[in-house]
């Protein structure tokens, strides 16, 4: 099987490269380290990419910019692939107020130029949109919740599950993210319900584990432990600290992608996340961290939310385990803050 990646050195897209290279496919990675152009040298993904070159025996790397259309044409015209998992994105909620043109031609022309690439070029192909459940803006706050001790949690019972995919993705604050994000989720699903492509639409929650490159605009958990085991200072911004995450470890993201790869549903969305029992609020996460490396969390307190922020947000996973039985949550939250520990002390002993 040929299979390409973009976003390649990126969180999702390296463990990607790294399963279906062990399977044994031949692998195409698509990046172009803009991440290092969105956030400074902290996000930079070269260490990524050298070490999967490294680790690897049926990856090659290509450097083009899923903007260039003319670059991502002639490499699907000359390799027709047969899976294709879109990871590559401006990720941040919060940079892309400042880059609002770079982050909609990354977002959303990047991604029809790869849909539209794979109509043309090995239409038979499975096509894997890594979306984000900022597709629903600030609607998921509109739930009714308690406040507790070190978070914010549902108040009905109806609500125990989370956030489903009925949940509205217009009429609501976005960021201008969630706006371009929620215009690549709209195409992705055209492509599928329109021209009958195999796509699937995957709205991530908190992806985490021990390849992200972590930056304050993005990267909860993987930024966390930096900071702790660097001794930085962690901002909270606004909501106590309270606010309420799931997180999810990449290998059970490739999972899902996999479980879909071999029963594809054309044009579904699907909410993908750690649930219930993988989410945590940063007051909570910081007191994992602290038990795991045995630093004190410095944090300070920024009474300003980020704009259209998720105040509580824990994905309902029903339907994706109702369409995909044979696939679950691997890693829970203490086994990947431990990774995720192991790792950074690693990284930062040799500095």
């Amino acid at each position: 099987m040929k299979v390409v990646v973009t976003g390649s050195s990126g969180l999702i897209g390296s463990e990607a490269v790294e399963y279906y290279d062990r399977e044994g496919h031949q692998v195409f990675g698509v990046d172009n380290n803009m991440r290092a152009e969105f956030f400074g040298s902290p996000g930079d993904t070269t260490w990524n990419r050298s070490r999967l070159q490294e680790i690897t025996s049926n990856f090659e790397h290509h450097n083009i910019d899923i903007r260039d259309r003319e670059g991502v044409f002639e490499l699907f015209k000359t390799n027709p692939f047969d899976l294709i998992i879109h990871c590559a994105a401006q990720p941040s909620h919060d940079k892309a107020c400042q880059i609002p043109l770079l982050d909609f031609e990354v977002n959303a022309l990047g991604t029809v130029n790869l849909l539209e690439a794979t109509r043309q070029f090995c239409p038979d192909a499975v096509f894997i949109h890594m979306s984000t459940n900022k597709v629903y803006g600030d609607a998921p706050n509109e739930v009714p919740r308690v406040e507790l001790e070190k978070r914010y949690d549902y108040a009905n019972p109806e609500d125990y599950n989370g956030i489903s995919e009925e949940c509205r993705i217009d009429r609501c604050l976005h960021s201008l993210f969630g706006a371009s994000k929620t215009a690549a989720d709209v195409v992705a699903q055209e492509y599928g319900r329109y021209f009958g492509t195999k796509v699937g639409i995957f709205r991530g929650g908190c992806l985490t584990g021990p390849s992200h490159s972590g930056v304050e605009l993005h990267g909860f958990l993987s930024y966390l432990v930096k900071v702790a085991i660097t001794g930085g200072t962690y901002k909270v911004f606004g909501y106590k600290g309270k606010q309420v995450r799931d997180n999810i470890h990449s290998y059970d993201v490739i999972q899902a992608f996999e479980a879909f790869r071999r029963n594809p549903q054309p044009g579904e969305v699907y909410n993908l996340g750690g649930g219930r029992e993988n989410s945590v609020s940063i007051l909570e996460a910081f007191d994992i961290v602290e038990s795991l490396t045995g630093k004190k969390m410095n944090w300070t307190y920024v009474d300003k939310n980020r704009i259209g922020d998720h105040i509580c947000y824990i994905s309902d996973l029903r339907k994706l385990k109702a369409h995909f039985p044979e696939w679950g949550i691997t890693r829970n939250l203490t086994q990947i803050v431990e990774e995720i520990v192991a790792v950074e002390q690693k990284r930062y002993a040799n500095v």
